[in-house]
C-alpha cells in the first residue's frame, strides 16, 4: 500500500541508530560546564543542607515522572519511602505506602547501583517494585513478565482514534530486549548513550504499563554511569513534566521516522540542560541560606522567628514564595496578629527581613534581606 505509515523498528537499519554528532557538540559542552559547575559549588554547602536539597529533588522526581503518565503520588508519602529507604527520620510519622515504597526502591536502585549490570531479573525487579501485588487496579496487567500481547498507543473516542505508535511484536520481545540489554552493558557510557538507551526502550515497549518511568529510570542509571556518581542533585524527570507536551509529540515523531535521531537527542539533551541550570539556581539558594545564617550567628531571637525564617529559607514546597506576611506569621507561630505584627518589626529591625516595597497597612509584606 503506498505512503504505508513505518515505525522506526520496521526499517532495515533499526537498531542502528544515527545522529549528527557536530550539531549535538554545543549543548553536551554546555552540559558538561554546568556538570562541573555543581561539582564545583556543592561542596560549600553543610551536609544538612545538601542531604535536605537531595531528598527534596529525589522526591521531585519520582513525583514528577509518575505525573507524567498520569499518577499522583503524595508527597509525604513519598519522603517517608527515601527515609525509610535511607534509615533516617525514624522519628517521623511513616506516611510510606506500598506504591511509593515500589517507586522509590526503582529510583535508589537505578542510580545507586550504577556500577552494576542491567540485566533481565534486575529489570523485571523494577517492574515488580513498580506495580505492588495486592494493589487493587482498573486494568490487569502482567507483573514482572514481558507483554505477551501486541502493544499500540491510542488516543480519541472509539471510532475516531488516533494511533500514535505500534511497538515490536509481543513474539519478538525476547530478541529485541537481548540487544537492548547486551548495548546497554557492553557499550562505552556516554551522555548520548542515555538518551539512546530512554529512546530505545519506549520503542521497543516491553511491558504492559510502566515503560515510560522504566525508560525515564535506565536514561538516571546510564547519566550515573557516566558521572561515576549517583545523580542526586537534578531531575530530568521534572524538566520533562514541564514539557510533557513537548515530550510526546517528539517521542511520537521519533518513532515514527526513520532511525536517524538527531531531533529526539536533541530534545533530551536541552532538556538535561534545563535541569542543570535549575539544579544550579537551587544550591546557589543554599549557599545564600547558609551565608545567611553565618550572618545572623549572634542574632538573638526567639524559637518562632527561628522558624518563620527557616520556612522561608527552606527551598521547596510550603517556603511561602520567599515573602510573608501577619497573617501567615500568626499561622505558622500560634500567636496574636499583634505578637505577629511586634516580631516581623523586630526582624526587620535585626536585618533578618524587609519590607517588601510598594507594600504598607493591611497589605504589608515580608521578604528575606538576604
Amino acid at each position: 500500500m503506498l505512503n504505508e505509515k513505518k515505525w522506526i523498528w520496521e526499517y532495515d537499519c533499526y537498531p542502528n541508530f544515527t545522529y549528527d554528532s557536530e550539531k549535538l557538540q554545543p549543548l553536551l559542552q554546555d552540559i558538561k560546564y554546568y556538570q562541573g559547575l555543581l561539582n564545583g559549588i556543592f561542596t560549600n554547602v553543610n551536609e544538612e543542607d545538601l542531604y535536605r536539597t537531595q531528598l527534596e529533588i529525589m522526591t521531585q522526581e519520582i513525583m514528577d515522572s509518575s505525573a507524567i503518565e498520569g499518577e499522583i503520588l503524595s508527597r509525604d508519602s513519598v519522603r517517608s519511602s527515601i527515609s525509610n529507604q535511607f534509615g533516617i527520620n525514624r522519628d517521623k510519622q511513616d506516611y510510606s505506602t506500598r506504591t511509593s515504597d515500589g517507586v522509590t526502591e526503582l529510583l535508589v536502585d537505578a542510580v545507586y547501583n550504577f556500577d552494576k549490570p542491567l540485566t533481565e531479573v534486575r529489570l523485571l525487579g523494577w517492574h515488580n517494585a513498580l506495580f505492588p501485588q495486592n494493589v487493587k487496579r482498573m486494568i490487569e496487567i502482567r507483573i514482572a513478565q514481558y507483554r505477551d500481547e501486541e502493544m499500540e498507543i491510542v488516543s480519541g473516542r472509539i471510532g475516531r482514534e488516533k494511533v500514535h505508535y505500534v511497538a515490536p511484536s509481543a513474539k519478538a520481545l525476547k530478541n529485541e530486549m537481548e540487544k537492548f540489554l547486551e548495548w546497554l552493558n557492553g557499550s562505552e557510557d556516554s551522555i548520548i548513550k542515555a538518551g539512546i538507551a530512554h529512546l530505545w526502550f519506549v520503542i521497543i515497549h516491553p511491558f504492559d504499563d510502566g515503560n515510560g518511568r522504566i525508560a525515564r529510570s535506565i536514561g538516571n542509571y546510564v547519566l550515573s554511569k557516566e558521572a561515576k556518581a549517583p545523580i542526586k542533585l537534578y531531575s530530568i524527570s521534572s524538566m520533562i513534566w514541564q514539557d510533557r507536551r513537548g515530550y510526546y509529540d517528539i517521542l511520537e515523531a521519533t518513532t515514527s521516522s526513520s532511525t536517524e535521531i538527531t531531533a529526539w537527542l536533541e530534545w533530551f539533551l536541552e532538556t538535561l540542560l534545563k535541569s542543570l541550570k535549575e539544579a544550579r539556581k537551587n544550591i546557589q539558594f543554599l549557599l545564600q541560606k547558609t551565608a545567611f545564617w553565618d550572618r545572623h550567628r549572634s542574632t538573638v531571637l526567639n524559637e518562632r522567628e527561628i522558624k518563620v525564617l527557616n520556612r522561608l529559607l527552606t527551598l521547596g514546597e510550603g517556603n511561602f514564595e520567599d515573602r510573608i506576611n501577619t497573617k501567615k506569621y500568626a499561622s505558622l507561630t500560634k500567636v496574636s496578629k499583634n505578637t505577629a505584627s511586634r516580631e516581623l518589626k523586630g526582624l526587620v529591625e535585626k536585618g533578618c527581613l524587609r519590607q517588601v516595597e510598594g507594600t504598607a497597612g493591611r497589605n504589608v509584606r515580608y521578604e528575606l534581606q538576604i
